[in-house]
């Protein structure tokens, strides 16, 4: 069974570069149902995982697989039916498809619409339901406020209560547990319990993370602490890190990502350096790494997903004018802008220019357009008078054109004068510049084409990445 501890003893291996954390084996042995379910080691109840999206399924998939009976909780009636069906409406999760059709065999997984009811039957209820950002980049609660209001009526005395959603500081104790007390009519850390664990998962890897990352929680009171990580214990092999408080906890979370953004804003304003000196920023990078404290992100076209470029301005909700934080994300968010103004200036303007986007999720391999890069690109494109078409191996015709641009097939001759790769995707690799004789200009967002083959007269702009120190570097 999984360790409960109060300080991880795992983290950065202090190697340099990426830091890989190895899964852990399961060593939990049959659980023994109960009904009510009170922390009590070997021993399993009733689960309600609220929102059963790309993180949610997996995480109810998990649960079930260590004896616990899971009741997949989602709005939309396709999901709640493709679950009752045994089947994953997500795709993109190796392993999950598989999980699903076997747990929901052995009748420990199901799904429903009511989430009341599913409260009422559970004694513990994960919400992992997204918080996203407004108009003026303050949370938009939007999904998460009717979520919670919808649990409310079935929390009952013993109830464990746990927010994996990523949350502004404060807001498990200040915003979410008042709701609960209020329709219940009970008191959190008297009569039920109300915990914070944030998810620290990677789309395409889930599982595998789930194994791997340690699990931090933390409770409004030490008791909730104890219980949500007595469930945690049951479910999940990976350490669980009993933390000091729930907004230790949402902390913990908003330190993780933000300082990703700022990592790569940094790499970002270090590419600009190499190209003032000619120097190939990945070279650099490399070599920086190789020290055992220096871990450098890679730079690129900008940042997106649900994650990174959102959580900054969670934190920044509850604690605004770090300048650091502040400063980060309008480097990101500027990237699309400097990689347009290259392009114009390559090309003597956009107006009238054709011009190829490639990748248009927010990362190659997973489908998901939550805040790409994308799609500033292609709308600022749009507004300066360019001919824009767009390509994307995840995305219909008819998806791509949504977005306002033209749809490309791979492989069909074009007259562009521009490329612009936003995702790393292999098969843009295998580009043929023959099939657009007119191009001029590959503005490569990722560093991915480095050692693509260009006609002589096109020229190549990376992201601190020059036509002179692309192939060698990159060989």
């Amino acid at each position: 069974m999984s360790r409960v501890v109060t300080r991880p003893s795992v983290g950065a291996s202090m190697l340099g570069g990426s830091i890989t954390v190895p899964p852990q084996p399961c060593a939990h042995g049959p659980a023994r149902s109960v009904s009510p379910w009170a922390g009590e080691d070997g021993t399993a109840g009733t689960v309600a995982v609220v929102g059963a999206g790309k993180m949610g399924l997996p995480l109810a998939a998990q649960f079930a697989t260590h004896g616990w009976h899971v009741i997949a909780v989602d709005v939309n009636p396709a999901v709640v039916d493709a679950v009752n069906a045994g089947q994953s409406h997500v795709g993109e999760e190796p392993g999950l498809a598989e999980m699903v059709a076997r747990v929901h065999g052995e009748g420990r997984l199901r799904a429903t619409l009511d989430a009341a009811a599913a409260a009422r039957d559970a004694d513990v209820v994960v919400l992992i339901v997204p918080v996203m950002l407004d108009a003026n980049h303050q949370p938009d609660y939007r999904y998460m406020d009717p979520a919670v209001d919808s649990i409310a009526p079935g929390v009952h005395a013993g109830s464990t209560v746990i927010f994996e959603t990523t949350l502004p500081i404060g807001d498990t104790r200040k915003r979410f547990t008042p709701r609960l007390e209020r329709v219940s009519g009970l008191v959190a850390g008297r009569d039920f319990h109300v915990a914070f664990s944030p998810e620290r998962l990677f789309s395409g890897a889930v599982l595998a993370n789930l194994a791997a990352y340690p699990k931090l929680v933390g409770g409004t009171t030490p008791a909730s602490t104890a219980r949500a990580a007595a469930f945690y214990a049951s479910v999940l092999d990976a350490e669980v890190v009993a933390m000091s408080s729930s907004e230790a906890a949402e902390f913990s979370k908003l330190a993780d990502t933000t300082y990703r953004d700022v990592n790569i804003g940094l790499a970002n304003e270090f590419a600009r350096v190499a190209d003032l000196h000619g120097i190939d920023v990945t070279e650099v990078i490399a070599a920086a790494n190789s020290q055992p404290y220096s871990h450098i992100h890679q730079p690129g076209i900008g940042v997106g997903g649900h994650c990174i470029p959102v959580y900054p301005h969670l934190l920044l909700a509850r604690a605004p004018g770090l300048r650091i934080v502040e400063a980060a994300r309008q480097v990101n968010d500027d990237q699309t802008d400097r990689a347009l103004g290259i392009v114009a200036t390559a090309l003597g303007g956009l107006r009238g220019q054709p011009v190829l986007v490639l990748g248009i999720t927010y990362r190659e391999g997973v489908k998901e357009l939550a805040y790409s890069r994308a799609i500033p690109l292609i709308s600022d494109l749009l507004a300066a008078g360019a001919d824009v078409a767009a390509y994307d191996p995840l995305l219909t015709p008819a998806e791509v054109e949504a977005l306002g641009a033209r749809s490309w097939a791979w492989g069909q001759a074009g007259t562009f004068r521009a490329v612009i790769t936003q995702t790393a995707d292999r098969q843009f690799g295998g580009l043929d510049p023959a099939w657009f004789p007119s191009l001029a200009v590959v503005y490569d967002g990722r560093n991915s084409l480095r050692t693509l083959a260009l006609p002589e007269g096109v020229a190549y702009v990376g992201v601190g990445v020059q036509a002179g120190t692309r192939v060698r570097a990159g060989a």
